[in-house]
């Protein structure tokens, strides 16, 4: 939503963006790599004053979410400076999804098509932009995979130099489609919240690097926005009647539900009532056991499930995520590896998109989502794929393969294929 900030002035331009405002206690500051209010320390977010933005203005623009530049907290020629433009990937009609589930109406929100084939080429791409603007010549981050990959590709891309922290036990795959960009990439014994306590010991100790999810977070953290910008304009400019997210940190579905609430502010879709609902794997879902147990605090857990993308046992937007998703009369539910993997299947038979564990995660949530009679089937519902299955083959491994194996003879497979 606009707000007007009156914490003082700044000679950045990093376009709308007016301060950083307290998520807990209101109080602002000018703009900064700052992530935690001094008087409280709650999260910062962005606060902006939004100018006149209509619908043509934003379908004239870029291929990319810098059409939306004018709703984001970077300079008004963002797309000419180098960077991976990402963003409009396609919002797919799933209607053999949408048979499977016994779903009146169903979309696909297929983020597989971004340039390292996931959501946090959006996030990136904005946490640069603003890096750039704040003096900072290094990207960095802790990542438990997509985001390894963003970074690298963008500070290449940008010709800037990376440092990427991540767990050891990454999937292989993720681990070379980082190092291929040939930045500084640590591997760190422990899971990603222990990663992610060392990357902010070490953003505390180089004022050059740019961390894009702890020391720019706020700025990182708007890029997600633009998933829900997509949405309402690929559906005629309207909002969907459901929703469901993953979630990891949690970031993303807050952002997706502040992105729908600022284009109704801002009069670009009718105002209409919506529902959020997250997704998280049994062996990482410390918000949907808050949900569920209808409590306020999310307890941090110690990650156990394929879904390592997913796998941040201390969520730090945890909380607001239970305030959108029972502000929106949602909710927040959780699914083994096995549904996690039939999922990945499901979707794949059904629509030919191949997803991560992550959009496993998705799928399977929506199902049982749907059993429980959470979701409404005749409602309007929009899933959001947020990285490709490429990335996380291990956890299809074993289960699928060829139907048989045969002499190159023509009897040999109409054989098989009787079978």
């Amino acid at each position: 939503m606009t707000i007007t900030a009156d914490a003082g002035t700044t000679t950045l331009d990093l376009g709308p963006a007016r301060a950083l405002s307290c998520r807990e206690c209101g109080n602002q500051i000018p703009l900064a790599p700052e992530f935690a209010c001094a008087e409280c320390f709650g999260p910062l977010e962005v606060s902006y004053e939004f100018g006149n933005v209509t619908r043509a203005e934003i379908e004239a623009g870029p291929k990319s979410i810098w059409r939306y530049r004018k709703l984001l907290p970077v300079p008004s020629d963002v797309d000419a400076h180098p960077n991976t433009d990402p963003g409009l990937t396609r919002l797919v009609k799933a209607d053999r999804l949408a048979a499977a589930l016994g779903v009146k109406s169903l979309w696909v929100k297929d983020d597989t098509g971004n340039p390292t084939h996931s959501f946090k080429d959006r996030v990136v791409a904005v946490a640069l932009a603003a890096a750039r603007q704040l003096g900072f010549r290094v990207l960095a981050c802790p990542s438990t995979g997509n985001l390894a990959n963003a970074v690298a590709a963008a500070a290449a891309r940008a010709g800037w130099e990376s440092v990427v922290l991540i767990p050891s036990s990454l999937e292989r795959a993720k681990v070379l489609t980082t190092a291929v960009y040939d930045g500084a990439l640590i591997a760190v014994d422990g899971n990603y919240d222990d990663v992610n306590r060392l990357a902010t010991v070490l953003a505390a100790e180089h004022e050059d690097w740019a961390f894009v999810n702890v020391n720019v977070r706020p700025y990182y953290a708007e890029g997600s926005k633009t998933l829900g910008f997509e949405v309402a304009e690929q559906l005629g400019w309207r909002l969907p009647d459901q929703v469901v997210v993953p979630v990891a940190s949690g970031s993303q579905l807050t952002k997706v539900d502040k992105g729908f609430r600022e284009l109704t502010d801002l009069g670009l879709v009718d105002a209409k009532p919506y529902r959020v609902f997250g997704a998280q794997a049994t062996g990482c879902s410390p918000v949907a056991t808050a949900y569920k147990a209808g409590q306020d605090v999310v307890t941090p857990v110690k990650p156990d499930t394929i879904a390592r993308s997913l796998a941040i046992g201390a969520p730090a937007d945890g909380p607001y995520v239970l305030d959108v998703v029972r502000r929106t009369n949602g909710a927040v539910e959780h699914v083994s590896d096995e549904e996690v993997v039939e999922g990945i299947r499901l979707l794949a038979r059904t629509e030919g998109i191949f997803a991560e564990t992550a959009g496993g995660v998705t799928v399977a949530t929506a199902k049982k989502l749907i059993e429980t009679g959470q979701l409404d089937t005749e409602a309007e519902t929009v899933l959001l794929i947020t990285g490709d299955g490429l990335k996380t083959l291990d956890a299809v491994e074993g289960k699928i393969g060829p139907r048989a194996t045969v002499p190159p003879s023509a009897d040999a497979v109409r054989a098989a294929l009787a079978d």
